[in-house]
């Protein structure tokens, strides 16, 4: 099947509304575009300890040092409750488990999206402890460049990565980081679509680079490796839609685009980005992208809207059923396409694989 490849072609996108994850809207009138150098902004990679934030410098590149890093609104958005997730080691899962449920609905208050370790982002702004930054590899109609948010400076590097010139992805919902002279301790734990630098590989085991020069392994079983700029996984019907599956049961988180938790278009983007396809981050620019079908084929993306304005998408998998992160304190769920409350909101499918 041919693919159609976003990071190979400006995409303009006008819209008025923009949602991120499955929610609120934002007016917003710039165009989405994208460019090929996104399509490798994720390939590379540095680690998951401490990451040092001298030599971030506004203008230039950075990448993620730890497991998941959330963007903020703005340096003023966390909350106390979110003090884990601002830490570097991130402590992602105590974060989880210490949001109520009333603070998990008002993540969309303080932040919209995440990255994850080894993404690269371009630094916009500098404060002592942030960095206002924007992720190429999440193509928004917020800001042309990608997709923009606050990120504590301890959690990035300005450290260039280094390998063999192949790439580790995680194909496994979580894996975890373990030593290179000791395998059998674990040390971070990294999401699904992460990439890392191979260095080398031992028995049942692939090597890959961390910050500092460090060497780390991850388990074979829970990694494709790849050539930069090449999918990690194939790109057919049947192989997205199995991706999608292997989410069943994953926590809905607002913004969340991991294995630790994921919204409606994180689920979606998230899929499409580990078969080489690059899509909008936010659920009504991937309603605007893509080619509009009005007969639904397994991996086409559906999409809801309330009062004109899209807020929600799923994926379809044939024979009428759809997979889809509903909302907050519920979990990834295949449900029928003509199920309510969604029936009554139908806005159209996309199609991003010919």
């Amino acid at each position: 099947m041919a693919v159609r490849r976003l990071s190979r072609a400006v995409v303009a996108v006008a819209v008025t509304a923009a949602v991120a994850g499955c929610g609120s809207t934002t007016p917003s009138t710039a165009p989405l575009q994208h460019s090929q150098a996104a399509a490798t902004s994720r390939s590379s990679t540095i680690g998951a300890t401490r990451a040092a934030a001298p030599g971030l410098a506004k203008g230039a590149d950075a990448w993620v040092a730890v497991s998941v890093a959330r963007l903020w609104q703005s340096p003023s958005s966390p909350w106390s409750v979110d003090a884990p997730a601002l830490k570097a080691p991130v402590r992602f899962r105590a974060w989880l488990r210490a949001m109520s449920l009333s603070q998990r609905r008002a993540l969309d208050l303080r932040s919209d999206t995440e990255a994850l370790m080894g993404d690269r982002v371009v630094v916009v702004r500098l404060r002592p402890r942030w960095a206002k930054v924007v992720v190429p590899s999440q193509p928004s109609q917020k800001d042309s460049r990608g997709y923009p948010g606050w990120v504590p400076r301890r959690q990035l590097t300005a450290a260039a990565p280094a390998g063999t010139g192949q790439v580790a992805t995680v194909t496994t919902r979580t894996a975890w980081l373990r030593g290179d002279d000791d395998a059998a301790r674990r040390q971070t734990e990294i999401s699904f679509g992460t990439d890392l630098p191979v260095v080398g590989t031992a028995p049942g085991y692939v090597r890959v680079a961390v910050p500092g020069g460090s060497v780390r392994r991850l388990p074979t079983s829970a990694v494709a490796v790849h050539a930069p700029g090449r999918p990690a996984l194939a790109a057919s019907r049947s192989a997205l839609t199995t991706t999608a599956k292997s989410f069943l049961g994953l926590s809905y988180l607002w913004g969340g685009l991991s294995g630790f938790g994921i919204d409606c278009s994180g689920l979606t983007w998230l899929d499409y980005r580990v078969h080489g396809i690059l899509i909008p981050r936010d659920a009504l620019p991937q309603s605007r992208a893509g080619a509009a079908v009005s007969t639904r084929r397994a991996g086409d993306l559906v999409f809801y809207a309330d009062h004109g304005v899209v807020h929600h998408v799923s994926m379809y998998l044939g024979d009428g059923w759809v997979i889809h992160a509903p909302h907050t304190g519920d979990h990834v769920r295949i449900v029928a396409f003509a199920a309510a409350p969604l029936r009554g909101e139908y806005a159209g499918s996309r199609r991003y694989l010919d």
